[in-house]
């Protein structure tokens, strides 16, 4: 679809300088400065109507003046003349910007910088430019040797990208990798990201040849989907490691719900990162090693580490540091550990960490890390040294390059010290096997590599909004929820709240509202003893605060005086509570059960939020949770709950049998349904949920509720929008062959590839006006990485020997007006005439309607007469264009 919209930010051809002074305390000056230092290939401009010339060269009154094509605006003049050059470079011709001018959003007279920031932003849009700021260092790029920014620093060339909130930090960062020799193929700050954000940044850099890694510094986010989609589709294709500021803020949500005192944004943020197949460091150090370690090939295939050491001092450290990280202590066979039995001396540490003693010479070391490599159990291997009278660095640094080069399991090394370990390091480093100079970066490495493979094996999840066997009554739910926002009420009632994990499957005990004692009475009598009696009152959250339940009423005789007993005892503690009633429920009676907790959130940025933990009365003090982003699959949710301490719980242990894990995976999809349903769900707590080998049942329910924005998108709610199965379809040829027409999925990356290769020359060019050598392979993955919030793929699919393969695609992605749509589409040789294109550009034309876009548009070349005479059947306009000639505009109203 042409090039990207930012290479006129990242590689422009002629620049003009706004603000342009001689002056030394003078932005503009010292922007100038730096682009002519570094050397930019291309006319610069410099713009102020108040010098003849700056550094030696003219200086124009205005951009008008300079009669020549300029593709990027630097601007470092006060804000309030900043709407009227935008307007200006509009007229002009510039299609991108950098407003390094502060005095916007971020001032004190905030109500004029927002008016300001609305005026220059209506003036981009206007003219199809796109801004980088205001309130911004700038950017840099050492391939185009371009340094837009007014910071004492410059960068050397390589392949880390970085994008930062914080000009400041960004400064700071570029003076640390000076020293440290670590070069960038771009270095960009985001200042007030009033247009360019993260999303459009990463959907540069994903496909930008130059960066092999992306590193992130994050203070918030403003578009959340948009953030997650694009960093979605950039960590498919190359490693992505933030750095979050802020982490420990506490947030000032007023929670009604246990899972909103539990649940803080920067558990959200985690999740959201997980899903999302990036990774988290704490610290700059951090995430230059991360970026730098997770470039390489090599990969961690899960999270056991095992630690061979000879000393015992770092082993406690390595350790420590991994129970702070969540790395697993490999728990070595009964094998490994004879076979470590044999050759070791009697007083080594019998466990992992594997303490082979000081005296170690380079066999034991062989030995100890044959025996763990050789472990089904361990998944890495860190081997530690300290030079000890009787230790050989080298020596033992040779065998363990020999074992690594022999094994697929990831080998660290971290070899303590200075001046007795220089040459062994230098080994490790000429053999690129990852050293380490102490324990706690040796584990963090291995941390990140583990959560790496992890998080990508989430990115690969693409679950749709309702399982593929499940049938919840969606209609029914929606009708309860929107009944008691009609009396103005946000907390359903206790048999609301039931009603409505009726409506989606989820498992509960028999239970009645009563009123007085006698319904109580022919309730229990109805459901069979014994009972539980639950205050119901719609002012009451949490029933265990003010006494509200109780257990085991086991017979007739009791069940009107509980009660009795029950509505007084709440109205001496809540005397201004308006009660109603009691709920009565059939007691749970298995000895087995486990108390858990299932919740949603909804999250300022990144919208609702599902986590599970242990539950109960003390679920605030236990603690334990761990969450995700919906939708969820069977793999997330196995993720979710492995990422608990009630994981243990729920196996067996003693006399107590494993639950059922099926079930309670079925609650938690059940609830991703409801999640994804129901965009009124503000705040839901299960809890407690009890499992037990014969199943999962909520014993408690509170839901709370809200009127949701009104949004054209069924799905506008959610952050990660889920698989569109609405838009899957069939159609049937003449001959009978069946043809099912669905979104492309990630998983799609194999057919898709094979497609294009099995196009004809042809029909290749027509489609990409390129050859196949030049459509690189993160190009041909990019094509399956889709925001269906903002993109389409349509593609065709014929089962053949048992495989789907693919016979053609369509697709459309939004222009930057957010308004109109560029499309493309491509059928498969074989496969054309036979009204299969026709079929999916119908159907993508519908799609795009529906998500609101007003256009659709694309260039088909003027020797493609078969796609011409299609997209005329299906009403699109045809019209040459004046400066390419050999290609058609085509565009149609939606």
């Amino acid at each position: 679809m042409g090039p990207h919209y930012l290479d006129r930010l990242f590689a422009p051809r002629a620049i003009a300088v706004f603000g342009a002074s001689d002056r030394k305390d003078s932005v503009g000056g010292h922007v100038l400065r730096n682009i002519l230092a570094a050397g930019f290939e291309g006319p610069v401009f410099p713009i102020n109507p108040k010098h003849e010339s700056v550094a030696g060269r003219r200086c124009f009154r205005s951009i008008g003046e300079t009669e020549a094509s300029v593709d990027l605006a630097v601007i470092a003049t006060p804000a309030a003349t900043v709407p009227a050059i935008i307007h200006e470079c509009g007229e002009h011709g510039v299609r991108a910007a950098i407003i390094h001018s502060a005095g916007f959003n971020e001032g004190q007279e905030k109500t004029t910088g927002t008016e300001l920031e609305t005026a220059l932003l209506a003036e981009a849009r206007r003219y199809h430019m796109r801004l980088l700021g205001p309130n911004c260092l700038g950017l840099i790029r050492p391939a185009s040797r371009l340094n837009a920014t007014f910071t004492n620093n410059s960068a050397r060339s390589g392949s880390l990208a970085l994008v930062s909130q914080s000009g400041a930090l960004c400064t700071a960062i570029l003076d640390w990798a000076e020293a440290h020799r670590v070069g960038f193929s771009a270095v960009v700050s985001l200042g007030d990201g009033a247009d360019i954000n993260f999303g459009d940044l990463l959907d540069y850099l994903a496909v930008d040849p130059a960066t092999r890694s992306i590193l992130l510094y994050i203070e918030g986010i403003r578009r959340s989907r948009r953030f997650l989609s694009a960093l979605r589709v950039a960590a498919r294709l190359k490693p992505v490691v933030v750095v979050k500021a802020g982490r420990h803020a506490a947030g000032s949500r007023a929670a009604l719900s246990h899972t909103g005192a539990l649940v803080g944004a920067d558990d959200v943020f985690d999740a959201a990162l997980a899903r999302a197949g990036a990774v988290r460091a704490m610290t700059i150090e951090q995430l230059f090693s991360a970026a730098e370690l997770l470039a390489t090939k090599y990969r961690a295939r899960g999270h056991r580490l095992a630690i061979v050491t000879n000393a015992g001092g770092p082993g406690v450290l390595a350790a420590d540091r991994a129970a702070d990280l969540g790395v697993e202590l490999a728990t070595l066979s009964e094998t490994t550990m004879a076979r470590l039995n044999k050759f070791l001396p009697a007083h080594w540490s019998h466990g992992n960490p594997v303490d082979i003693l000081g005296d170690a010479d380079p066999m034991r070391f062989r030995a100890a890390a044959e025996a763990c490599l050789a472990d089904p159990h361990v998944d890495g291997l860190l081997v530690m040294l300290t030079p000890q009278a009787m230790t050989d660095p080298l020596a033992v640094a040779r065998h363990i390059v020999e074992l690594a080069s022999g094994t697929d399991k990831l080998v660290l090394a971290c070899w303590m010290g200075e001046a007795h370990v220089m040459v062994a390091r230098a080994l490790f480093t000429e053999h690129q096997l990852p050293e380490f100079p102490s324990p706690e970066a040796s584990v963090e490495a291995f941390a990140y590599l583990a959560n790496y493979q992890r998080n990508q094996l989430l990115l690969r999840q693409v679950p749709g909004p309702l399982s593929p066997h499940s049938s919840p009554d969606v209609e029914g739910a929606h009708l309860i929820i929107d009944t008691a926002l009609a009396e103005r009420r946000t907390l359903l009632t206790g048999m609301e709240a039931r009603a409505v994990l009726s409506a989606f499957g989820i498992p509960q005990l028999p239970a009645m509202e009563a009123h007085s004692g006698n319904e109580a009475l022919v309730m229990a009598e109805s459901i069979g003893y014994p009972v539980t009696l639950k205050i119901s009152s719609p002012e009451i959250t949490h029933k265990s605060d003010v006494n509200g339940v109780r257990l085991n009423v086991g017979n007739a005789q009791a069940v009107r005086s509980v009660y009795h007993e029950l509505i007084e005892s709440v109205k001496r503690l809540r005397p201004e509570a308006r009660i109603t009633g009691a709920t009565v429920e059939r007691m749970y009676k298995n000895p087995h059960g486990r108390e858990l907790h299932v919740g949603v959130i909804r999250d300022e940025v990144f919208g609702p939020v599902i986590s599970f933990g242990l539950g109960g009365v003390a679920i605030e003090v236990l603690r334990d949770r761990a969450c995700a982003l919906p939708p969820l699959n069977t793999f997330i949710v196995q993720d979710l709950i492995r990422n608990t301490r009630a994981a243990k719980l729920i196996g067996a242990f003693r006399h107590m049998p494993a639950v059922n894990h099926a079930a309670l995976e079925q609650v938690l999809l059940a609830v991703s349904e409801m999640v994804c349903e129901l965009p009124q769900i503000k705040e839901l707590d299960i809890n407690p949920l009890v499992a037990d080998e014969q199943g999962a049942v909520a014993l408690d329910v509170r839901i709370v509720v809200e009127t949701p924005p009104p949004r054209r998108d069924r799905y506008g709610h959610m952050t990660i929008y889920p698989y569109p199965t609405h838009l899957v379809s069939h159609m049937q040829l003449p001959d009978g062959t069946d043809i099912v027409l669905r979104p492309i999925r990630p998983e799609d990356a194999d057919i898709e590839a094979a497609f294009v290769r099995n196009l004809s020359p042809q029909a290749r060019y027509m489609r990409f006006m390129q050859t196949l050598e030049e459509l690189s392979p993160e190009m041909l993955v990019r094509f399956t990485q889709i925001d269906y919030d903002r993109e389409l793929a349509l593609i065709a699919v014929v089962m053949q020997d048992g495989k789907e393969v693919e016979i053609a695609v369509a697709r459309y992605g939004v222009n930057p007006d957010g308004a109109s749509c560029e499309f493309a589409i491509v059928v498969d040789d074989e496969w054309q005439t036979k009204g299969v294109g026709a079929r999916l550009l119908t159907l993508l034309m519908e799609a795009a309607k529906a998500k609101g876009f007003k256009m659709m548009e694309g260039e088909v070349l003027a020797e493609n007469g078969a796609m011409l005479s299609l997209v005329k059947r299906l009403g699109f306009s045809v019209s040459s264009m004046p400066d390419e000639p050999a290609i058609f505009a085509v565009q149609r109203s939606l």
